[in-house]
């Protein structure tokens, strides 16, 4: 039993890595769906204030995509 644990670990690892992307794109795209509210009678320099922030939310979790992938791959 304790021989097989090392190789069933690597076979979960392998399954997570070639999945990784499908389940961050789910995870991206049920944050997304939280986030699509309209605001009626919003200014200009709030939609703006928006735009910017998305722009940051997106760049945050594709650097935190990035840094499991790496921690995945170092795993290995």
């Amino acid at each position: 039993m304790d021989d097989d644990l090392p190789e069933t670990v690597e076979k979960c690892l392998k399954i997570l890595e070639e999945n990784m992307d499908i389940l961050s794109n789910i995870e991206i795209d049920l944050n997304d769906e939280k986030e699509d509210e309209i605001v009626p009678d919003m200014e200009l320099h709030q939609l703006f204030d928006m735009t910017e922030d998305v722009s940051e939310s997106s760049k945050i979790k594709r650097a935190e995509f990035n840094l499991a992938r790496r921690k995945v791959d170092y795993s290995l």
